[in-house]
């Protein structure tokens, strides 16, 4: 088979967006018989028809459904190549861009990107999302690195590839005004005090719920949180005591004046970063995974 013809692909894709090769003509400012010629060119250097007629407008074939996907991930990374060539030329360093599933606690991503900062004249690009649509940027190497708390699914559509960077177990931890005289000793503390946790949405809640239920204890859980710094925050406030990983240990203890109840070591959270490629390229991805302790 020729090569593709991306021009004759870009009048395709423009038609299937706008609905039909008439709006497609009018956003492009071209002749609409231009446009048509230009679309069934491509149909038939593919072989297969992409658009069918469905009232005033057009709708696409199965095949059509096919070329469609994929032109949209071409055009939409093309989009993103003026940005890309003008943060390059300017850039006096290396750019990492890191995607941060929103269920991994933020105490942990510093210590996981800890070798990554040192390294001199480094952009850092940090974006919070939902764990799919983090491995669906990877995919499009709109991202260099997923960290999150669980590896990646398998699926054959997404090549994507999970290392192991780490894990910690949890402690608990409270501020000063709900440690009082009397309280019974860890673990059994945790049924007289309110509790703060992590949601479902963590991977940890699962080994939480499973802790208690085989340490007998049924907790007084006051909120459950999404976000660990927001967790944080309303425990440093006097809410509730909550776990954290105990790489968290001298931030929490330290700057923020909690008290350690107790340790969990049987709960333990694991932390993963995410690359595109099983043979990782980019030379800050490849530090921070070889600075990884599984």
């Amino acid at each position: 088979m020729q090569s593709l013809n991306y021009r004759h692909l870009y009048y395709f894709w423009v038609a299937a967006k706008e609905g039909g090769i008439a709006r497609a003509a009018e956003r492009l400012d071209m002749a609409i018989q231009t446009v048509s010629t230009q679309v069934r060119e491509l149909e038939r250097q593919l072989g297969y028809a992409l658009l069918k007629p469905s009232g005033r407008s057009v709708e696409l074939t199965e095949a059509g459904a096919a070329a469609f996907r994929l032109a949209e991930q071409i055009f939409q990374l093309g989009e993103q190549i003026p940005a890309a060539v003008q943060n390059a030329a300017q850039a006096q360093g290396q750019r990492l861009a890191v995607g941060i599933a929103d269920s991994l606690p933020k105490l942990v991503v510093r210590h996981l990107l800890q070798p990554a900062v040192d390294t001199p004249h480094l952009r850092l690009l940090c974006h919070e999302d939902e764990f799919d649509d983090l491995l669906a940027d990877l995919a499009l190497h709109r991202l260099d690195l997923v960290l999150a708390d669980r590896p990646a699914p398998v699926n054959p559509n997404l090549r994507v590839f999970s290392h192991p960077m780490g894990s910690a177990s949890l402690a608990w931890y409270a501020p000063a005004l709900l440690v009082e005289p009397g309280l019974a000793p860890f673990p059994a503390c945790l049924a007289q005090i309110p509790l703060l946790l992590p949601t479902a949405h963590s991977a940890v809640r699962a080994r939480l719920d499973d802790w208690f239920a085989r340490q007998g204890i049924r907790p007084n859980v006051v909120g459950e949180f999404e976000d660990s710094a927001l967790l944080a925050t309303f425990g440093q406030s006097g809410l509730g005591a909550f776990p954290a990983p105990e790489w968290s240990a001298e931030e929490l203890t330290g700057r923020l004046g909690l008290t350690i109840l107790g340790r969990s070591p049987e709960v333990v959270e694991h932390f993963y970063g995410i690359s595109a490629h099983r043979r990782v390229e980019h030379p800050v991805v490849q530090r921070l995974l070889g600075a990884a302790t599984p």
